[in-house]
C-alpha cells in the first residue's frame, strides 16, 4: 500500500475583528499555547507562532489530510471560545474573516520562524496593513480592497 508523502509549510496570518489590540501580552502566550494544542491535535506541526495584539502569525507544517481553510476556521473558532470562556477581555473576542497563507520551501523555514517570532521589532518599523499589502504583492496575489482584512488608523477611520 502507498504512503502519502509531503513537505507543506504554509504561514498563516489572520487579524482581530476591528483590529482591536484585544491579545494583551498578560495572555499571549497562554493563548499560544492553547492555539499550538489545537493544531498538533489535527496534526498540523506548529514550527513558529506570535500573536501580536491585533492580529496572529502562525506557520505551520501542514496535514494534507485537512484543508487549509479548515485548520483556519478551527484554530479561530477554538481560540475565540478559549479567551471568551477565560474571561481575559472585557469584551467578546472575535477574529476577523479572512486569512492570508503563504507557502514556503524548507530553505526558508529558519528565516520564516526568525520573522514571526521577531514580529514586535518588526512592527517597530513596519504597520501590519504595510506588512500585508508587501506581502500580497511579494507573492504576486491579486486582491480586492474591498476583501483585504480592515485596516484602522490609530486614530480609529478605516483605511
Amino acid at each position: 500500500m502507498a504512503n502519502t508523502y509531503t513537505q507543506l509549510y504554509t504561514h498563516l496570518v489572520f487579524a482581530v475583528k476591528y483590529r482591536q489590540a484585544l491579545i494583551l501580552p498578560t495572555i499571549r502566550e497562554e493563548v499560544e499555547k492553547y492555539m499550538t494544542t489545537v493544531l498538533q491535535q489535527k496534526k498540523q506541526k506548529v514550527l513558529a507562532i506570535y500573536l501580536m495584539p491585533d492580529h496572529a502569525h502562525i506557520l505551520i507544517g501542514q496535514n494534507p489530510a485537512i484543508a487549509l481553510s479548515d485548520t483556519v476556521k478551527l484554530i479561530k473558532v477554538e481560540s475565540t471560545n478559549f479567551i471568551n470562556e477565560k474571561q481575559f477581555i472585557p469584551v467578546v473576542f472575535k477574529w476577523q474573516e479572512g486569512f492570508g497563507a503563504f507557502s514556503h520551501s524548507k530553505s526558508e523555514l529558519d528565516n520564516v520562524i526568525k520573522y514571526i517570532l521577531n514580529q514586535p521589532q518588526h512592527h517597530n518599523k513596519q504597520s501590519f496593513q504595510k506588512e500585508y499589502l508587501a506581502t500580497l504583492q511579494r507573492y504576486d496575489i491579486e486582491f480586492k480592497d474591498e476583501y483585504l482584512f480592515e485596516f484602522f488608523e490609530e486614530n480609529g477611520n478605516n483605511i
